[in-house]
């Protein structure tokens, strides 16, 4: 798992950024990929963890998936 900070929410469109830790690319995640369904709980800031994969858009770009709340 990669940990991270929200960088932004865009709560109404459901997606938001992560920045990884140790990087300067944020990256992309939707709302789907919010385990358990708590995107609505998350806010920016927040430290998370995330594994990445490659975006089906643009493969040149990763995508976060199964992001969860970190415990520090």
């Amino acid at each position: 798992m990669v940990r991270g900070t929200i960088a932004s929410l865009r709560t109404r469109q459901g997606f938001g950024f992560i920045a990884p830790e140790g990087r300067r690319l944020n990256v992309f995640f939707h709302r789907d990929a919010v385990e358990g369904g708590q995107f609505d709980q998350l806010r920016e800031g927040q430290l998370v963890e995330f594994l990445e994969s490659a975006d089906p858009i643009d493969p040149k770009r990763t995508r976060a998936n199964y992001v969860r709340p970190s415990v520090p």
